[in-house]
């Protein structure tokens, strides 16, 4: 019922300063600007390959403000699109299940979905020609510490085919979940993961904010011209380093509170279940 992972949406204090620095490090556009009433926040939209970025800015009271009171800021819900709103409407509506509509976008806020940690905004899908550096956006990160139960409640919501999940588990960075593939034949996901050993970065983040959105995830043909510019703009900004041709993480400080992992084309499917999907470099 969902078709793909088309944008995030985040909160910052500032951002007409947030959509520069994004634009500065991705070669991407400002497309929009508009007021949402329902969360009480400007929106700037930045156009980011074939995917959107919603950067929020409170306009007082409301769900945005709330979430940067917590001090998170960064990730505020994860996009999605689906090719009959109407019909996913009134699947979600049979579970007792109604979202908020702004304009033509369903908001579905985590206290709604009784998924802690995953807010979801979805709109209908549209094709859009590609802007800047980056191909697209395929993943968000969702931390939980009842991973099974959250992933199961993601499938029952969004009629997804759980067969098609793959689980995922990284003992590097000490976590342990599934990728909820929309669809076997891409990578469209939530990562819904637990991450166990909260000595490490992601379990600190976890300690201090409990169930939340973390990161996001997208795809590049042209990681070389991403990494200088990242060399140029935010020198202690991101990991990586030149004799890696297939990814980089941008870290939150460089794009106002989000952490940005950039995969090289296909190469994410070494992880996602299909790593005969990947792809060498040169064809990549």
């Amino acid at each position: 019922m969902l078709h793909r992972v088309d944008r995030i949406q985040m909160s910052t204090h500032n951002a007409q300063a947030t959509a520069r620095r994004w634009c500065e490090v991705l070669d991407c556009a400002v497309v929009d600007e508009d007021r949402i009433q329902a969360l009480n926040a400007q929106r700037i939209t930045v156009s980011i390959g074939d995917s959107l970025v919603e950067i929020l800015q409170p306009l007082g009271p409301g769900l945005v403000q709330d979430h940067l009171d917590t001090g998170r800021g960064g990730p505020f819900s994860v996009g999605v699109t689906t090719d009959d709103l109407d019909r996913l409407r009134q699947h979600l509506s049979s579970q007792g299940i109604d979202g908020v509509d702004i304009g033509d976008q369903l908001f579905l806020h985590e206290s709604v979905l009784s998924i802690p940690g995953l807010t979801v905004l979805v709109s209908r899908h549209t094709d859009r020609d590609r802007v800047g550096l980056m191909k697209n956006l395929y993943e968000a990160t969702h931390l939980t510490g009842e991973a099974t139960a959250a992933i199961a409640s993601i499938a029952k919501v969004f009629a997804l085919d759980a067969s098609a999940f793959v689980p995922i588990r990284s003992e590097t960075f000490g976590y342990d979940g599934s990728l909820t593939l929309f669809d076997a034949s891409e990578l469209h996901r939530f990562e819904t993961i637990d991450p166990f050993d909260r000595s490490k970065t992601m379990g600190r983040f976890f300690n201090r904010f409990g169930p939340s959105l973390y990161m996001c995830y997208g795809e590049t043909d042209q990681l070389p011209a991403i990494r200088e510019r990242l060399k140029s703009i935010a020198p202690d900004g991101w990991t990586g380093s030149d004799d890696d041709n297939d990814g980089l993480f941008v870290h939150p400080k460089v794009l106002g509170g989000v952490m940005l992992g950039i995969s090289r084309t296909t190469h994410a499917w070494t992880w996602s279940g299909y790593p005969e999907r990947r792809l060498p470099l040169t064809a990549g």
